[in-house]
């Protein structure tokens, strides 16, 4: 993986242990968006990276 997938990667994994760690619900709603912004960046990353291959064709 890239280095941008990497950091991508750790920053949703802090970011949903952060929001299971926080009480309130405006910081749990924070977390939760924020690391859903960074699971999408991930997968695009690794779809850039090619790590994850997209095939058109059905077989």
């Amino acid at each position: 993986m890239s280095k941008s997938s990497w950091l991508f990667l750790c920053l949703t994994l802090l970011s949903a242990a952060f929001g299971v760690h926080v009480s309130s619900q405006e910081g749990q709603t924070i977390a939760l968006i924020a690391g859903s912004v960074f699971a999408v960046l991930l997968v695009l990353t690794l779809i850039v990276g090619r790590r994850i291959k997209f095939d058109p064709v059905l077989r």
